[in-house]
């Protein structure tokens, strides 16, 4: 149950720094997913454990790193996309 629940809570930070960013998450629910577990880790590594922890993830650390990650995925996006049409 905590790998299910730890899924969802990374689909919601995911999600959640997309929309502060104003970005899609390529992937979907899968990216958004993908975003948040990384942005956890990512915030984990910068902050540790600040702030609340909810089903395992501190949510503060999580939404910086996953807004970190979600803002250099959509650089990296943008530059490959721009790259095909030259």
């Amino acid at each position: 149950m905590g790998i299910i629940l730890y899924l969802i809570m990374g689909g919601i930070i995911g999600w959640i720094a997309g929309m502060i960013l104003g970005k899609d998450v390529p992937g979907g629910i899968i990216g958004n997913i993908i975003a948040g577990i990384v942005g956890a880790w990512l915030g984990g590594l910068i902050l540790g454990d600040l702030g609340p922890v909810v089903w395992g993830v501190a949510i503060i650390p999580a939404l910086i790193g996953a807004l970190i990650f979600v803002f250099v995925l959509s650089l990296i996006m943008g530059s490959m996309r721009k790259g095909r049409r030259a």
